[in-house]
C-alpha cells in the first residue's frame, strides 16, 4: 500500500484538500463527485440555504440510504425509478451521437 497524500477536491465551489493513498484516489474522486451532486441538487431545490445546512442535510440524507441498505430496507421502487432515469438519460445520448 502506498503512502498517503494529499488531494485537492472541489465541492460546491470550496477546495478542501484530502489524505488518501494512490489506491484510495477513484474512490474518494467518486464520493466527491456523488457528495458534490447530492449538495447541489439539495441547493437546487430552493429549500435549504446556506452550505452548512446543505451539507448536513446530504450527510442526513446518504446516512438515511446507508442505513436503509444496510437494514435490507431498500424501495425497489425508487431503485427502479432511477434505473429506468438512466436509461433514459443514456438512450438520449446515444440518440445525438
Amino acid at each position: 500500500m502506498s503512502q498517503s497524500k494529499g488531494v485537492d477536491v472541489n465541492i460546491m465551489g470550496r477546495e478542501f484538500t484530502v489524505s488518501c493513498t494512490d489506491e484510495e484516489r477513484p474512490g474518494l474522486i467518486n464520493a466527491v463527485n456523488f457528495l458534490d451532486k447530492k449538495m447541489r441538487d439539495i441547493r437546487d431545490s430552493g429549500k435549504i440555504i446556506g452550505v452548512e445546512r446543505i451539507a448536513i442535510m446530504a450527510a442526513l440524507n446518504l446516512s438515511h440510504e446507508l442505513l436503509n441498505a444496510k437494514s435490507g430496507n431498500v424501495d425497489v421502487g425508487d431503485i427502479k425509478r432511477r434505473i429506468s432515469q438512466m436509461q433514459d438519460q443514456i438512450d438520449d445520448v446515444c440518440a445525438k451521437k
